[in-house]
């Protein structure tokens, strides 16, 4: 029986990123026992065999651990990028100039002309304009534009490699089309059974739209989670979070880039505040143990980051260049998860039952979702099991924040896998039931095999009755034999 295998442990989530570091099976095998629960492959970096490859060396793993793990592709969307360089990186110093010429196929630049990967570099950026590259640590400004080249000052200097992404802060409406560049792996995700998609900067819901027709035309159900990393984005939270059924990712780096970095942390505890409301995940991400790229431990002020990144109600944190490609890749999910499990018993679950999530009149699912998770508090109930198809109730259940542990059960491997990114909630296949009271007898013994909850506990059961029409709609206190 295909298991999550988290029961009463640690309930916020860890999304790794699997990249040079750790794509080998062993490495793999450390990261599942230290505790990941969704494999984030970044379809920005590495070829289609290589994310293949590394897709079936993770459900290899998962079936020797006997743990299932969500799988989740992040598309590379319209990141401008930066051409082939000399020796794949070029230095360049504050106060010099250096040109950029858009282009696609060309010689490899160097510290005096830098090639974008995009022909209609030039026709996007004007004089007096910032360029930004390496995520921000080299800043430019625009001097002059002639013809295909830019010529930039720079502001703030250091060393960039081949392939790393150009921010231009303004410039939106300019940049290629998501679904060009996104197609082939949008393919990828439905032929190699990835569970989870990111759309990466998302501006709008019709870029969500854009991705879904895709989809549907692939007869693909494949969930997506918009990446907030653009202030058009930040805008437009409420709008986007509606559209995106499976969430949102705070990607910080990109954000951090094209917002002033000061607004950044107000950003964030927004975006994550607005996805509780609509009882969507959120996904913290990007530098959060930066220093753990080379470093055994993080800094201080990295614990704290991902600590306030769970009080204020993330369901998951994510770790990028740290699990990719930096040198400590298990060190850093095991950092990770102390942090967690110290952090999430200070929550104020009781409060966040009735704070949390924006109500609904006439949800049917919604007030049972917060009904058992309040019982569980009036009534001292030990556990939560949640049958569900599409992962929807367990979602409902863990946007309340619920202290005791949630068994979502359903006939579906991929929801499975799916409910790896929500708060606290641990997950179990089981075949489709004959009747609700198999399903209602069979979810309590569920609860006692898979350890939330002893004989002669009570624990809380939610149920739809497909006859009605109105998604989950029953609600049972049972005593577990």
């Amino acid at each position: 029986m295909a298991s999550s295998g988290q029961g009463t442990a640690r309930r916020a989530k860890i999304v790794a990123t699997v990249g040079p570091a750790s794509r080998d099976p062993e490495v793999l095998r450390q990261l599942f026992e230290a505790g990941v629960d969704v494999f984030r492959l970044n379809f920005a970096h590495g070829t289609p065999d290589e994310h293949a490859e590394t897709v079936r060396r993770i459900r290899q793993t998962s079936k020797e651990v006997g743990r299932e793990v969500g799988i989740l592709g992040d598309l590379p969307g319209p990141k401008l990028r930066l051409g082939d360089l000399e020796g794949d990186i070029a230095v360049l110093h504050s106060g010099s100039t250096v040109r950029l010429r858009g282009e696609t196929n060309g010689t490899p630049g160097n510290a005096e002309l830098l090639t974008v990967q995009w022909d209609g570099f030039s026709k996007a950026v004007h004089e007096g304009d910032p360029v930004f590259l390496a995520d921000g640590r080299v800043r430019m400004r625009v001097v002059s534009v002639a013809g295909n080249e830019v010529l930039c000052e720079i502001e703030a200097g250091g060393a960039v490699s081949s392939h790393q992404g150009v921010n231009l802060p303004g410039a939106d409406a300019d940049l290629p089309d998501t679904r060009v560049s996104d197609e082939p792996w949008m393919d990828f995700a439905c032929d190699n059974g990835i569970d989870l998609l990111a759309v990466s900067f998302v501006r709008r819901p019709a870029d969500l739209e854009k991705v879904e027709a895709h989809l549907k035309e692939r007869r693909a159900d494949i969930p997506l989670i918009a990446k907030i990393e653009k202030p058009q984005a930040a805008e437009r939270a409420e709008e986007i979070i509606e559209k995106a059924d499976s969430g949102i990712m705070i990607a910080r780096g990109d954000l951090g880039v094209e917002l002033p970095i000061e607004e950044v942390p107000g950003a964030q505890k927004r975006l994550i505040a607005l996805a509780g409301r609509a009882s969507k995940p959120s996904i913290t991400a990007t530098q959060m143990l930066a220093t753990m790229v080379r470093a055994t431990r993080p800094t201080r002020a990295e614990v704290t980051d991902v600590a306030n990144a769970i009080y204020d109600g993330t369901d998951a944190v994510m770790l990028s260049e740290e699990t990719a490609i930096g040198d400590h890749p298990v060190e850093a999910v095991r950092v990770m998860d102390r942090i967690a499990r110290v952090t999430e018993p200070r929550l104020k679950y009781g409060e966040l039952v009735f704070t949390r999530v924006e109500e609904h009149e006439h949800d049917v699912a919604e007030t049972v979702a917060q009904v058992a998770v309040a019982a569980c508090y009036r009534l001292g109930l030990k556990a939560i099991v949640c049958p569900t198809s599409s992962g929807r109730t367990a979602r409902l259940i863990s946007a309340h924040r619920p202290r005791v542990p949630v068994l979502a059960v359903s006939q579906r491997l991929e929801t499975v896998r799916r409910m790896n990114l929500l708060f606290g909630i641990s997950s179990t296949q089981a075949e489709d039931w004959t009747s609700i009271r198999k399903l209602l007898d069979d979810c309590a013994a569920l609860a006692r095999r898979q350890g939330i909850a002893e004989s002669g506990d009570l624990v809380a059961i939610t149920a739809g009755l497909p006859a009605q029409g109105v998604g989950t709609n029953l609600f049972e206190i049972h005593r577990v034999p």
